[in-house]
């Protein structure tokens, strides 16, 4: 699957210890953290790869009782 979202990095002043934090403008709860820039990208591909599969194993439980449609949908957002 091909995704396309804004990775936003927020340099840390070294006063605070210093490094990035990176999160996605459409994926809450992908948050991360790196010591360079490079880090920081590497490790939000992996929380956004991590939050995904994770939320694909809650949502993809039987719920006895519960009609659950699946499909595809593509968006185009600003």
């Amino acid at each position: 699957m091909d995704m396309t979202l804004t990775a936003v990095y927020e340099e840390v002043p070294e006063s605070e210890g210093g490094g990035y934090v990176a999160y996605t403008e459409e994926l809450p709860g992908a948050i991360t953290q790196g010591d360079t820039l490079e880090e920081a990208r590497e490790n939000l591909r992996d929380a956004i790869e991590l939050l995904l599969e994770a939320n694909r194993e809650l949502t993809g439980k039987p719920r006895p009782g519960h009609k659950v449609l699946r499909e595809k949908i593509k968006i185009t957002a600003a």
